[in-house]
């Protein structure tokens, strides 16, 4: 991995946990339900929280652009979830979602610092220069609303636009390598990413799941035993290393010094994020395995 692929990769792994609290924060939750979404389990409003930048999205256009979730479980919340709320009403509730959480986290002296406001300055920087992507994407959708004027809202959407920004970057390398979106789920499980029980949260069925490993094997890229092959793990090492290299543009517009103090400023609020056990010890995305 080049320097700039290892610098992209790791601002990717501290932005990520500050993106994620909307979908695990009680006070998000707490949001969701005011809205009127069930709250019982978490996809009605993960589903509400993410597609919301898409406007009033059908479930083919978030099959879509989230890429990893299987038709069926999509259709079971899209676009049941605009009649609950309008795409609007959402928007604004998750800004007062992350608004309380980060306070909860945080401290309001903390969001509220030099530290925050100089995070946001640069990581807005760096989302303003994220390139268009393809059009109806999740990066493009969230970098076309408006900007929160407070500075700890600014760096949480900084950090959502250039997360999706990524993950539109990574679907198309995923598609550039031949694997569709079952078969990216379990080439991933197979290189250790994450045990492949923890991508049943995307809904795909013991069929579609074996059936994705069978065609795997044909190509060499998965052994008997579900585990990647050397080939299989060359393959996605490809994948990421071409996200990282999709995903680097914004970041040089920060130069040499920004790219050194944005991490510094992040590692804090990043360690109180993860250290506050909100989030899932293990997760589809691969962080802190890939």
């Amino acid at each position: 991995m080049t320097g700039e692929a290892a610098r992209v990769r790791q601002m990717w792994h501290l932005l990520e946990p500050l993106h994620a609290v909307l979908y695990y924060a009680p006070a998000a939750f707490e949001e969701a339900a005011a809205l009127g979404y069930d709250t019982e389990e978490r996809w009605a409003s993960y589903f509400a929280w993410r597609a919301a930048p898409l406007g009033a999205a059908g479930a083919d256009e978030v099959v879509r652009v989230f890429h990893s979730f299987a038709p069926a479980a999509v259709a079971r919340y899209v676009p049941a979830s605009w009649a609950t709320a309008p795409p609007e009403a959402v928007l604004a509730a998750r800004l007062r979602a992350v608004d309380r959480a980060y306070r909860a986290l945080f401290g309001d002296r903390r969001v509220e610092g030099a530290g925050f406001a100089e995070a946001a300055v640069l990581a807005r920087r760096a989302a303003e220069a994220a390139t268009p992507g393809v059009l109806g994407a999740l990066g493009p959708a969230n970098s076309a609303l408006p900007w929160p004027d407070a500075p700890h809202l600014a760096l949480w959407h900084a950090a959502t636009v250039l997360r999706e920004h990524r993950g539109d970057g990574h679907i198309a390398a995923l598609g550039a390598a031949g694997l569709d979106p079952v078969e990216s789920l379990v080439s991933f499980a197979a290189v250790g990413a994450a045990r492949p029980e923890v991508f049943a949260s995307r809904g795909w069925s013991e069929e579609e799941w074996g059936a994705a490993r069978r065609r795997l094997q044909e190509r060499g890229l998965l052994a008997a035993d579900g585990t990647a092959t050397e080939a299989g793990r060359e393959l996605r090492a490809k994948v990421e290393l071409r996200t990282d290299e999709e995903a680097a543009a914004p970041w040089r517009v920060l130069g040499e010094e920004g790219r050194e103090r944005l991490p510094e400023l992040l590692g804090e609020p990043w360690l109180e994020t993860i250290g506050s056990g909100m989030l899932p010890g293990e997760n589809t995305l691969g962080i802190g395995k890939v």
